[in-house]
């Protein structure tokens, strides 16, 4: 049984209990002063009037209970010895009021939100078709909602009583329910900073990955391009001092010493092509390090550069809309040169398709080939993938609807940080169907 209903139940039979002693000291006091003849027949009478005194005394005994109990609610708040919690500004509205249920419903983004439990509504329209409300009162500061009171009394009127003291908690409550909501502003933007301290740091690690991948890239690069050449160079430059010194044994009119200096010449001559082919790699190698015309023009430029030096066709469509930040153009330029150098190293009947797009947040270089091993460029690829996906992109390997394998570098426009790191490490995305 609950608080009211208890109380009910004890008031009626503190009303029973009162009449009954009114007519049983009427019966005894009427017989002992009018006699058994006459007593009996007035004390009935007498008993009713004593009862009715004593019920309207208890009446009014307990209105002023109640009302010392929302006064005494009432002078906690004025007096500035109110609750330290919102729980007890809770326990004032449920004592106070005589309320089955109260609640206060602080303003939290996305709606309300109760203070005491997991409940949260989208509005207040919501919260007042509920059905254990019957009074709700706005909290408002400086003309802001912070809170809604609520009360909920199933089967009972809500008094003009109970209205003015959920007013008078409501004003009271003002200063509590800012300082809340500052300090779940503040717990927020600790939240924040945390979180912004994390990105810095997870961008700070994709950076030193994206300078791990350029930096393998580059030696692999260089020791591709100098190993054999620089072999073919140092063979030629000791066949032609060899040369040298058989001739220079001989005498100056023997025709052997004519002989080695002409074998001498070749090989000079051989050592000399060597070092320029040595040299003009050295230039493709710096020109793909910084390529100039990148920087200068685009990455539309840069890759018809790269076209125009590959033994197989290539069909380039579109350009990006804008020039955007040099990390995003870079990146999207070198995946893009990496996979036009391993498709277009020989010669093909069907041209590379190379496309470039761009969208209002994200850059897309697409490479598409009907005859590209998927696994093998997946594999050949894996670093600009890791490139791309530290500075926030992806390389994505898929096959459309007629069987070619269509490869998409995507970079966000505009770099930021990231908080998911679930892009990080993910190599190149599966081999879905292209749309």
């Amino acid at each position: 049984m609950d608080r009211v209903g208890g109380a009910q139940v004890w008031r009626a039979l503190s009303v029973a209990a009162v009449v009954a002693v009114c007519l049983i000291v009427s019966v005894v006091a009427g017989e002992a002063i009018l006699g058994p003849a006459v007593g009996p027949l007035l004390a009935p009478f007498a008993g009713a009037g004593l009862a009715a005194g004593a019920l309207v005394l208890m009446a009014r005994t307990r209105d002023d209970d109640e009302h010392g109990v929302r006064h005494v609610g009432r002078c906690a708040l004025v007096a500035g010895t109110a609750p330290t919690s919102l729980s007890g500004l809770v326990e004032v509205l449920r004592e106070g009021t005589g309320a089955t249920h109260a609640e206060v419903w602080l303003d939290v983004p996305g709606g309300l939100a109760a203070h005491s439990g997991p409940d949260r509504v989208a509005s207040l329209t919501e919260l007042l078709i509920r059905p254990d409300v019957d009074h709700a009162l706005p909290v408002l500061d400086g003309g802001e909602l912070r809170a809604v009171l609520t009360l909920g009394k199933p089967g009972r009127p809500v008094t003009a009583a109970d209205r003015a003291l959920v007013a008078e908690v409501g004003s009271g409550a003002g200063l509590r329910l800012r300082v809340v909501a500052r300090g779940a502003e503040l717990s927020a933007r600790v939240a924040r900073a945390d979180e912004l301290a994390r990105e810095t740091e997870e961008s700070q690690g994709r950076l030193g990955r994206a300078r791990e991948v350029e930096r393998r890239r580059l030696v692999a690069e260089l020791g591709g391009a100098t190993s054999e050449r620089l072999a073919g160079f140092r063979a030629a430059v000791a066949a032609a001092a060899e040369s040298l010194d058989e001739g220079l044994s001989e005498p100056e009119d023997d025709p052997a010493r004519a002989e080695a200096a002409g074998f001498a010449s070749h090989h000079l001559e051989e050592a000399r092509g060597r070092l320029e082919e040595l040299l003009d790699r050295f230039r493709v190698i710096a020109r793909g390090v910084h390529p100039a015309v990148l920087r200068d023009q685009g990455p539309r430029s840069a890759l018809e550069e790269v076209v125009a030096d590959l033994p197989r066709a290539v069909h380039l469509t579109g350009r990006l809309a804008q020039r955007l930040p040099w990390e995003v153009e870079s990146g999207l330029y070198y995946a893009a040169a990496a996979a036009l150098h391993l498709l277009g190293a020989h010669a093909g009947e069907e041209p590379l398709e190379l496309a470039l797009e761009q969208s209002a947040d994200h850059a897309e270089i697409r490479v598409t080939d009907a005859v590209a091993d998927p696994d093998a460029t997946r594999t050949a690829l894996a670093d600009d993938a890791d490139r791309l996906a530290a500075l926030g992109g992806s390389l994505e390997l898929t096959t459309d609807d007629g069987g070619r394998t269509v490869l998409r570098a995507r970079l966000p426009t505009q770099l930021r940080p990231l908080v998911a790191s679930g892009l990080l490490g993910s190599g190149i995305a599966g081999s879905g169907t292209a749309r």
